[in-house]
């Protein structure tokens, strides 16, 4: 891992979404919603990053402000060497090597088009294939996720839930990118299928070499499927490292508190340092001061109320953003 270059890399990212007082469409908006709110973040390549955290922390808006599919408030994108947050970059070029796969296959496939069309779109809009090229890549597509040849002349209604998220990697695999953003990609399907996803999701890294960015709240998938975690909270990142260190000893309350209330079926196995934690992920629009997790967490102390956390680096490639994280070593 030490020898791999990076991909991705975001520097003092923030999405804040402005909101009007009251219902004059007239009025100007004095507040914003903090989405994302700073940032700094890497994925190296041929790797799996995972960002987990609550629901309302900040996860799917940072992977959408990363694809570009909403423009960033400032801050930096770097992807595969190029800042790409500028608002004369050519998105087409961008999604080449960027694709997405969305959480719910039913909504992020058209209803009304043919399965081969849906895999087919892209190739002709970002890639300019002749007909006889895309043809050629939506059977190698379909191959590579598992489904038979005639799948392409069904429409999504057709399909099952595990058939359409096949279905909507193939079409993220289709144009060969180097990054694929997974948002929740197995939240919405039953157990047995997520199963089946997440392997499959396995075996296409290493057929392609893909990195893979992974929006999840399941910390079991996020240790499942990842190199390396990130935890937000509140649109801000509060550890960050390996998937296997951070699992093993997890050095911040919020992300203790979240491992610790995951499931576990062997209780030999349970992470002995548990935190409980009440009430729930704070306002965006008017976040607490300090450290914004200090409302709920069980060591804060007076400096936490006023002064908000560095993401401090703990050990080599191991980070935490705690002013207390000595507590939980």
């Amino acid at each position: 891992m030490k020898n791999l270059e990076t991909i991705l890399e975001t520097i003092d990212l923030k999405k804040y979404f402005p909101i009007q007082r009251g219902i004059n469409p007239f009025s100007k908006a004095t507040r914003f919603v903090r989405a994302v709110d700073g940032v700094n973040m890497t994925l190296l390549r041929g790797t799996t990053l995972a960002v987990v955290g609550e629901s309302g922390c900040g996860k799917t808006t940072l992977a959408r402000t990363i694809a570009l599919l909403t423009r960033p408030t400032s801050g930096d994108i770097i992807f595969n060497g190029k800042h790409i947050a500028e608002k004369t970059t050519d998105l087409r070029s961008v999604y080449r090597d960027l694709q997405i796969v969305f959480q719910d296959p039913e909504s992020s496939l058209d209803p009304n088009m043919r399965v081969g069309d849906s895999i087919g779109e892209p190739l002709y809009g970002l890639m300019k294939w002749n007909k006889d090229a895309v043809d050629a890549a939506i059977k190698r597509s379909l191959d590579t996720v598992g489904l038979p040849q005639e799948i392409a002349d069904r429409f999504p209604g057709q399909l099952s839930g595990g058939q359409k998220q096949r279905v909507a990697i193939a079409r993220a695999i289709g144009p060969q990118p180097k990054l694929v953003i997974l948002d929740e990609p197995t939240s919405a399907l039953d157990a047995s299928v997520q199963a089946q996803i997440l392997r499959l999701l396995l075996d296409l890294q290493k057929e392609y070499s893909l990195s893979y960015m992974l929006i999840t709240h399941n910390i079991a998938v996020a240790e499942y499927l990842s190199d390396f975690m990130l935890v937000m909270y509140s649109g801000d990142v509060v550890e960050y490292g390996r998937t296997e260190d951070i699992m093993a000893k997890p050095r911040h309350p919020y992300t203790i508190a979240l491992i610790s209330s995951a499931p576990v079926a062997n209780p030999w196995k349970r992470n002995l340092l548990q935190v409980d934690i009440r009430g729930e992920v704070p306002s965006a629009i008017n976040p607490p001061s300090g450290c914004k997790f200090h409302p709920r967490c069980p060591f804060a102390e007076s400096i936490c109320t006023k002064e908000r956390p560095n993401l401090r680096e703990l050990s080599t490639g191991r980070y935490a953003a705690c002013h207390f994280v000595e507590k939980t070593a």
